[in-house]
């Protein structure tokens, strides 16, 4: 990593995760793999800081840890990069299980349990998906018909509008994001 930290990825250690690798990978991994509208890609840090912003919506009792737990959900892929689910369904079992292995890490380095609750994860999971549904219909040409094929559309309060930022911008959020929530 950047940070000098090595990560074994097949036996991931908290002690070697550090909040600015996250941050500066996510923020250059691009979501629909690139293919979206503007300048910049969408980025992984960028689609966390939206998922945080819906749950500010849809669930405005979160408590700090559950808000940190909502913005590292994707965090694993700062070294593993975005896959779109059903590719990660093809790879099967193994892949969620490393996956899930490295999450574990990543929350218990930041004082989170390994595994989120199940009501917890559910809450999060429905903001991930609207957030791909503006994602889809804003950035990567779906219209709103196939976007509700695929995902749910967030309520009206919770409809951004989404801009790609540059990475450097989307990294400075996300670690101030992190901060925060460190901080309260």
């Amino acid at each position: 990593m950047l940070s000098g930290r090595v990560l074994d990825l097949l036996d991931p250690s908290p002690l070697d995760i550090e909040i600015d690798d996250i941050a500066h990978g996510l923020a250059r991994v691009a979501r629909w793999n690139g293919q979206t509208v503007g300048e910049h890609p969408f980025s992984v840090a960028q689609h966390s800081l939206l998922v945080l912003d819906i749950l500010a919506v849809t669930a405005p009792g979160l408590q700090r840890r559950a808000k940190l737990t909502a913005l590292l959900h994707d965090a694993p892929e700062y070294v593993i990069g975005d896959m779109i689910s059903p590719f990660k369904a093809a790879l099967g079992f193994d892949y969620r299980e490393f996956e899930d292995r490295l999450a574990a890490a990543i929350h218990v380095r930041f004082g989170l349990p390994p595994a989120p609750p199940a009501t917890l994860k559910t809450q999060i999971k429905k903001a991930d998906v609207m957030s791909a549904w503006l994602e889809a219909v804003q950035l990567a040409g779906f219209d709103e018909a196939d976007a509700n094929r695929y995902f749910k559309r967030p309520p009206a309060p919770a409809c951004f509008a989404l801009t790609p930022l540059p990475a450097a911008e989307v990294q400075a959020r996300f670690l101030a994001a992190f901060a925060a929530l460190m901080e309260t």
